[in-house]
């Protein structure tokens, strides 16, 4: 290993791991709804294969919010929330440390149906309620979201998001502007470092909303959804260029409002609502780097949907 002088950050560190045992890959799913709201977050070794463990409790049952992270913390905005309907509350944990969320802060505007992205150092969160609104918060710290721009439309119903190191990625979603529709098919971008209104990327293969993305720090991929019904498809985009998704393969369920998060090299689709109209415990992966048809990796704790976007500790914006 070269002899590099000075001191450096975990986030460095693990940027510069080559040489090193690689780290465990962890992935939490906040919440989601079992026939109420639950506060219950599930982890995951994304690495692995398997079920899902209790890693602790938010401070109340939520559903429809998002989750952004850095290597060593995990922020989520909670959501349609049990103490009051769409919160804007922030919470976070550290994934070092199993345990019960603190209070970090509050969005500009409270919502569910949100999406979230972050890089190493910036989480940001996009859409809900029929909003426009891109807000950001510096993960290692803690307090109240900053306004960062807004979305090509207003959006509802869960669009997906991913990120690389330096591009955050929105795509499908509900949306009442007009030539967008209710299963809109738009995928746009950002600059994560800088603040600005989303441009436009390309297009899903099919409009949906309440489906979910997980990717690489090259790839981008989003499974499931609603596109009037039930969708199993998943597409993927190459990050730094822009264009139209292509077919990826096929989660084992067609699914709704799943919750997605992704490892170095692995993406994760868990739980959601599928066709038969039952709540679902089932997680997928599939190997970003490929194509080709999800494969069973375990269950999580409970029948649920409505996660939202989930963290993790190796995602692509990392």
């Amino acid at each position: 290993m070269p002899n590099y002088q000075g001191v450096w950050n975990i986030s460095t560190q693990y940027q510069n791991r080559d040489g090193w045992p690689s780290p465990p890959e962890y992935a939490l799913f906040f919440g989601g709804y079992t026939g109420s709201r639950i506060a219950t977050i599930d982890q995951v070794v994304i690495t692995t294969t398997g079920n899902a463990t209790d890693f602790g409790d938010m401070t109340e049952g939520a559903l429809r919010g998002s989750a952004c992270s850095s290597v060593t913390r995990a922020v989520k905005a909670l959501g349609n929330a049990t103490s009051g309907g769409n919160s804007n509350k922030i919470e976070y944990v550290e994934f070092a440390t199993s345990g019960n969320t603190s209070d970090f802060g509050d969005l500009t505007t409270g919502r569910s149906n949100n999406t979230s992205f972050s890089s190493s150092t910036r989480g940001c969160w996009a859409g809900g309620n029929q909003t426009n609104i891109i807000d950001y918060v510096t993960i290692a710290s803690t307090g109240n979201a900053t306004d960062f721009g807004d979305l090509v439309g207003t959006f509802n119903d869960m669009p997906a998001a991913l990120s690389s190191p330096t591009r955050g990625v929105v795509a499908g979603g509900q949306s009442n502007t007009p030539g967008l529709g209710d299963y809109a098919s738009v995928i746009q971008y950002v600059t994560i470092a800088s603040t600005g209104n989303a441009s436009d990327f390309g297009d899903l293969t099919i409009g949906r909303h309440s489906t979910t993305g997980a990717a690489s720090a090259t790839r981008g991929t989003v499974g499931g959804g609603n596109p009037g019904g039930y969708s199993n498809v998943i597409d993927y985009i190459t990050i730094a260029s822009t264009g139209n998704a292509t077919d990826f393969g096929d989660l084992t369920v067609a699914k709704r409002e799943l919750s997605g998060a992704a490892g170095t090299s692995r993406a994760i689709f868990a739980a959601g609502s599928t066709s038969s109209n039952t709540y679902f415990n089932g997680i997928d992966f599939i190997t970003i780097a490929s194509t080709g048809n999800a494969s069973d990796f375990g269950d999580v704790t409970a029948n649920k949907y409505g996660m939202g976007q989930g963290s993790s500790t190796a995602h692509g914006g990392l």
